[in-house]
């Protein structure tokens, strides 16, 4: 089961790492975020994974809140050499790839489908939202097979707000 979460996490990261420069920017000019602190918030729409035991479940729900809340500073800097489509490309990392049938990113929408594996474990996923220069709203649907049998799905849902100058970091 960790290796599929490792999996079903990967939407997750891509969506956090940063979602910049449109795809096809000639087309609509990029849209980029806005330098400065940003707030994450996961919210777990679907869980289903057959003969999950409901602990298990719990703490993959658990897992999901705890990444709520999440504050990053993005440097004016970072935000310019922002890529979403290089990020795409680098697939979860550890070993793993993704092969996107669909990639559309401009405009401001955000419309990618694919397959993604990693740790020997396939799975089907579809980003669908919004970006804008102070707010991201990502759906990310995992679909797959697990190791016990049967199908599963998992939806999240993170949106990620522009909240102002960068935080200074706590002195001690």
């Amino acid at each position: 089961m960790k290796k599929f979460l490792t999996v079903a996490a990967i939407g997750a990261l891509i969506t956090v790492s940063g979602c910049g420069k449109s795809e096809n920017a000639a087309a609509s000019g990029p849209v980029k975020r806005e330098a400065g602190n940003w707030k994450t918030d996961v919210k777990l729409v679907k869980f289903e994974v057959p003969g999950m035991p409901p602990e298990a479940k719990d703490q993959m729900t658990k897992m999901m809140e705890g990444a709520s809340g999440m504050d990053q500073c993005f440097t004016q800097e970072q935000v310019d050499k922002e890529d979403i489509a290089a990020e795409l490309a680098k697939g979860p990392g550890n070993g793993g790839e993704c092969k996107w049938s669909k990639k559309n990113i401009a405009g401001g929408n955000i419309d990618i489908a694919g397959t993604c594996t990693a740790n020997g474990q396939t799975v089907d996923m579809t980003m669908v939202g919004t970006m804008e220069a102070k707010k991201n709203d990502v759906t990310i649907t995992t679909k797959g097979k697990v190791p016990t049998g049967g199908d599963m799905e998992m939806v999240m849902q993170m949106t990620s707000n522009h909240t102002g100058p960068c935080k200074a970091p706590a002195t001690t």
